[in-house]
């Protein structure tokens, strides 16, 4: 069997604790690799004036995959504030380390499974099985802000814009800004992975989701692009939605839906809400992936007041532990996952607080594990 080399990034609160369940769960179905530790989150921050630091990038050029757990994250004035002392006057700015991982490895898909397992009280309706395809590294989470607004900016918006009038007059600190950026290639390529998922998978339908009624440029360019994807797979129907609509007849039919795809932050939105219909955020598994890495993580974020409880539901990690195993090919490995957490569901003995019992993190990982 082979042996593989693991990044494993526990990050900041709860992170920790559903890591630890997941490695759990790793054991028990047999999987062989060498985990290295590799330091990520807020106390890197404050301490080094950087949250992904130069040594954890340099283990994911020389890992097979990566597990990570969950990060806490503030906003700018907050962050510098918390940063050591002697840090605070070297012009330093926060940047979430798993967006800027996402963009120093081009991990430019976003997988975010949705299942509801039968048995769990906590489905919205049973029978729901959504993918989403969210792409990763551009649209409004692509870094590039302004706050305080750069009075060259400003005069340059000021010119090119009759839009940017109404905001004449504001002094560089009242207003900030932060730039929706799409790309051609960065869109054709989140839409041909979800084409090609659905084609592999037998999946009938993809729906493109965005607002380009109203963000007319760089969701327009989203939109051309998808439907010259969609014309290369006619045996799969194209359908178009406005992200706020889609929020509505998701909850009202999700049985309308397949394969969803969108821009970085509509997928950010839909996932979510996708995950909450099948269990919530503790059912929420993710997996980040690129040509060369994929990083896996669940979507829920650090919890600083639940940490070292031991009581956060750890099946979200399990869950994007199974997606790494799938996509380093091993298969029949992730399938025993995923089966014995199916089990555990439908059994109903053992809960996490937030379906309404009492069991700890582990608890959970120990049942899936004995399920194995």
């Amino acid at each position: 069997m082979k042996r593989y080399k693991i990044a494993w990034l526990p990050g900041d609160g709860i992170g920790v604790e559903v890591m630890e369940a997941a490695r759990i769960v790793l054991d028990a179905a047999g999987f062989v690799a060498d985990y290295t530790h590799g330091d990520i989150g807020w106390d890197f921050w404050c301490r080094e004036g950087d949250a992904l630091p130069p040594r954890t990038v340099e283990l994911l050029r020389s890992s097979d995959a990566a597990m990570f757990g969950a990060i806490t994250s503030k906003p700018a004035k907050a962050a510098t504030a918390e940063l050591a002392p002697e840090l605070r006057d070297k012009g330093l700015s926060y940047r979430s380390p798993i967006v800027r991982m996402r963009q120093v490895f081009d991990l430019y898909v976003c997988l975010r499974p949705c299942k509801a397992y039968p048995g769990n009280e906590l489905n919205v309706m049973e029978g729901i099985d959504l993918v989403v395809f969210r792409e990763n590294t551009e649209d409004l989470y692509a870094g590039v802000e302004f706050s305080p607004v750069p009075a060259e900016l400003a005069a340059t918006l000021g010119r090119l814009t009759k839009s940017y009038a109404p905001f004449g007059g504001l002094g560089p600190d009242d207003l900030a800004i932060s730039c929706k950026i799409n790309t051609r290639k960065g869109s054709e390529r989140i839409v041909r992975a979800a084409f090609d998922f659905a084609k592999q998978q037998g999946r009938k339908k993809v729906t493109v989701v965005h607002k380009a009624n109203v963000v007319r440029a760089t969701d327009g360019v989203f939109l051309e692009e998808a439907r010259k994807v969609a014309a290369a797979y006619p045996e799969i129907a194209l359908d178009e939605a406005n992200i706020d609509a889609m929020c509505m007849w998701l909850l009202k039919n999700p049985f309308n839906y397949d394969v969803l795809v969108a821009p970085n932050l509509y997928g950010d939105i839909i996932s979510d809400l996708c995950a909450q219909m099948v269990g919530g955020l503790g059912f929420g598994c993710s997996g980040n992936i690129g040509d060369k890495l994929a990083v896996f993580e669940p979507t829920h974020g650090s919890a600083p007041k639940h940490a070292g409880l031991y009581k956060a539901n750890p099946i979200a990690t399990i869950l994007a532990a199974k997606m790494m195993l799938e996509w380093l090919g091993e298969k029949t490995m992730a399938a025993r996952i995923e089966g014995a957490t199916a089990a555990v569901l439908a059994e109903g003995k053992v809960k996490t607080y937030d379906m309404g019992g009492s069991a700890k993190t582990l608890d959970m990982a120990k049942a899936i594990a004995a399920r194995i």
